[in-house]
This record gives structure tokens, C-alpha cells and sequence, in this order.
């Protein structure tokens, strides 16, 4: 998406504010052409600006820039920035001559500054996160585009595992060695790989990749969590990942009911309460879309954070009644006790940034729902010996501004994927029932 140097006329791209708020850099995005800011923009950010979550940090951090380029000359005229790029801010007329528009409506005042320059011949490309104010750019025949720097191909995401055709002297050389060393493969690092005999398909062997053309078979006692065992193969493939000590970051991507949440919290408990490999399991998730506050919500902390984390509580609830290791109480008090010993803690994202995270198991659940930057944010703020878990459904994102192929999760597993320390699954059946499968697939 983002433009290649001009070689003839600049293009002048008009941002809406969504832009900015959802990637802080992007004023230097679009290489040595215009970028067009109209007043209302600024005005927009002037008010995102207070606010104490991350799209108030990319409001102010985008408002410090604007105003160390103002240094340099006028941002009425234009500035030049350090990619030979020209920013301008422009004022908005009060109407658009022979167009019937409401311009009480701030998109439709940053859409007046493109559709001006659009009628003065010059190139203009309207680019904004918002789908109907790119309906209404091209409604004027503007050209329109999403902000797509931070963008991967869902349909092509990497799965973290694939089926390779083998012979059949290879399926039985992979189990009688406990793995598999051969060429031509070109496996990522922690990729899991299911051999199957070409001659009988039923014949097969399930590997995780050490390295491009090695293959080992998956460690026994990662078979199970918490007394949870996998339902597929998928499911035991992200038991591996979760459970393994060497692996400090796991991504889990699946339609409802396929079981990443409950996994991830069932190898949390083992690893902190019977392994006591980490200190803490620590469980987030995005409070609100769009990233606002829990203070939006009547009550304590506590009580909110309880409103938004309650499929966790299912979850748990559900995880302890498998726990006979300790006879006394009802599950509701294990539950309880393990909030009151501060063995489990439930937080909003907003409060992550600025920690740092020592020997803590992290669950960040419904990641979708999180920009790129929110999650980079969230992953570096793990500390020595801890290990990060991110989960959701790229397909279910509640954000406006985002979709499939631009949210945070998903832009992670491209990224990352073949790193010695991480891992990624994507989980295709649905375990939850056979009602929920159902529904899953059909509805």
C-alpha cells in the first residue's frame, strides 16, 4: 500500500485521524510525496491527546512530531520531514460547492480537503482505517486506500504446522530414531510436521522441526495439562509449545470452541501451581474495542475487570473441578483462593504498559482485537522467565479499524514465525461440543 517514490507529479495523500492513532509512524510512511492533514484531524487529536490508553500515547507522540516539524518552517505552506515527504495542514471550507453534505460531521470536513484538492487536478489519495468514509471518498471519485504497513495476508497466515508425503522407509526411520534428519525440507524452527506414507495415509508421524531438514518427536510428558488432555492433533501440538519452558512467546488462533483460552490457562496452572516453573499466571485481555478504559463501567476495578473477565472465570471454574489434589472447599472457594493468594491475577491491558513482567505466565486473550503496536507494546513487556501467550480469532474482531489481515495477532504470527523462541499454532475443529461445532461451521 504504501507509495513508491514518485517520479513525476507527488501524489498528495490526505489522512484521516484513524491513521494516526492506529500506527504513530505514519506520517513517514507515504516516501517524498504530500501528506495532507486537514484541521479537523488536528482538532481530533487534540481530544485523543488526555486519554490514558494507547490511542492517546499515538495521539500525543504524532502531535510532538508535528510540532518539532513546525520548527522548520510553516505547516501551512508545507515542511519538509527526513523522507524528502512534505506535510501540510490544511484549513476546510465551511461547504463543498455543489455537493449536499452535512459538514458538522468531522469526516466529512477531512473529506472536503481531499475532494478541494481532487478538483484542482492534483493526485489525491484519501487514506483512512474507517470503511464508510472511504465509501464516501470514492462516492466524490476520490481514490481511497486502508493503511495497509502493518498488513499480512490472512488467507496465507502461517499455521505453525504443514503435512508433508514421505515414504514409507521415512515414516518408520522417524520413529525408530525418535526424529528425523534429511534434506530438501526447509523447515521453520518449531514448525510441527505431520509425516504421512504416501503408500498409506494412516501411516504417519508427528514431528516438531529443530532446525530447516530435522525433525524430533514431541516430548511425552507435554501431553497433557492440568489433568486437560488434547482432542487433536492441532490441540497437542499447542500443548508442546505451552508447556515447553523454551518456548517464551505462543500464539493460538481459533474459531470459538476450539479450546486456545482453556489450554492456555490449563498450562498456565500446571506450569505456576504444580510445576511452580513461573510466580504468577497473569490473564488479560482487551477491556473494551476500540481500547477505552474500564472506567467506563460502574464500580471498583475489581468488580468491572469481573464483568469482562468473566469467560475466564468459566474457564477456571471449569479447570478446577478437574484439581482433587486439594479436598477442602467448593470450587468457587479454590477459584477465590487462588485470586486471594495473588497466584492468579486478572488485569486490564491498559495497566500492562510500563510494567515489567519477571517470571510471571502471561495469557493476553481476544489479541484481534489489538493493533500492532498494542501488541509489541504487550510483548516487550515481558521480563526474565516469563512466558507470553496470546490467543483469539482474527475472524471475530470487534475493532472497527481492524480486520483479519491488520490486527495485532495476526501480524505477530507473520512476523515472528521461525524465531528459536516462539511457537504457533492454528486450531481448525471446534472441541467445545457437538452443538458448538455446529454452529461454528454453519451459522
Amino acid at each position: 500500500m504504501i507509495a513508491s517514490k514518485s517520479t513525476s507529479v507527488r501524489k498528495y495523500f490526505v489522512l484521516d485521524t484513524n491513521v494516526l492513532l492506529h500506527n504513530a509512524e505514519s506520517l513517514t510512511s507515504f516516501d517524498d510525496n504530500y501528506v495532507i492533514l486537514p484541521m479537523t484531524v488536528i482538532e481530533e487529536l487534540d481530544s485523543f491527546k488526555r486519554h490514558n490508553d494507547e490511542l492517546g500515547r499515538s495521539a500525543r507522540h504524532v502531535i510532538r512530531q508535528i510540532d518539532q516539524l513546525r520548527s522548520q518552517g510553516s505547516l501551512k505552506d508545507g515542511v519538509t520531514m527526513e523522507n524528502s515527504g512534505i506535510l501540510q495542514i490544511i484549513v476546510e471550507r465551511k461547504e463543498m460547492p455543489g455537493i449536499c453534505i452535512d459538514m458538522s460531521v468531522p469526516d466529512n470536513r477531512i473529506l472536503a480537503v481531499a475532494n478541494s484538492l481532487h478538483q484542482e487536478g492534483k493526485k489525491v489519495i484519501f487514506v483512512s482505517k474507517d470503511i464508510n468514509a472511504r465509501l464516501k471518498a470514492d462516492a466524490l471519485g476520490i481514490d481511497v486506500m486502508d493503511f495497509e504497513k502493518q498488513k499480512c495476508n490472512f488467507d496465507e497466515l502461517y499455521t505453525g504446522w504443514r503435512d508433508v508425503q514421505v515414504t514409507t522407509d521415512l515414516v518408520n526411520r522417524f520413529h525408530e530414531e525418535k526424529g528425523l534428519e534429511t534434506e530438501g525440507f526447509d523447515f521453520l524452527l518449531n514448525e510441527f510436521v505431520l509425516l504421512q506414507d504416501a503408500s498409506n495415509p494412516k501411516h504417519t508421524g508427528l514431528g516438531r522441526a529443530v532446525g530447516p531438514n530435522s525433525l524430533v518427536h514431541l516430548n511425552g510428558s507435554y501431553d497433557s495439562a492440568w489433568k486437560v488432555h488434547s482432542r487433536s492433533k492441532e490441540q497437542r501440538m499447542a500443548l508442546e509449545l505451552l508447556m515447553d519452558p523454551a518456548i517464551s512467546l505462543v500464539t493460538l488462533i481459533g474459531q470459538a470452541g476450539t479450546g486456545k483460552t482453556l489450554l492456555a490457562l490449563a498450562a498456565g496452572l500446571e506450569c505456576v501451581l504444580h510445576q511452580e516453573s513461573y510466580e504468577k499466571l497473569l490473564v488479560s485481555r482487551p477491556v473494551i474495542p476500540m481500547g477505552k478504559d474500564i472506567g467506563y463501567l460502574p464500580g471498583t476495578k475489581d468488580e468491572k475487570l469481573s464483568l469482562w473477565m468473566q469467560p475466564i472465570f468459566d474457564n477456571l471454574v471449569f479447570l478446577m473441578q478437574k484439581d482433587h489434589r486439594t479436598e477442602e472447599g467448593t470450587v468457587q472457594q479454590k477459584v477465590n483462593m487462588l485470586f486471594k493468594d495473588q497466584l492468579v491475577e486478572l488485569e486490564a491491558l491498559t495497566y500492562i504498559r510500563g510494567r515489567s513482567i519477571p517470571r510471571q505466565f502471561v495469557i493476553v486473550d481476544e489479541a484481534q482485537n489489538l493493533t500492532p503496536h498494542e501488541v509489541k507494546t504487550i510483548i516487550s513487556r515481558a521480563g526474565e522467565g516469563t512466558k507470553m501467550v496470546l490467543t483469539g480469532d482474527p475472524q471475530q474482531i470487534d475493532n472497527p479499524y481492524l480486520d483479519s489481515s491488520s490486527n495485532g495477532l495476526s501480524y505477530a504470527v507473520e512476523k515472528l514465525k521461525g524465531q528459536y523462541l516462539y511457537g504457533h499454532v492454528t486450531l481448525s475443529k471446534s472441541e467445545r461440543s457437538p452443538l458448538s461445532a455446529i454452529a461454528a461451521q454453519l451459522l
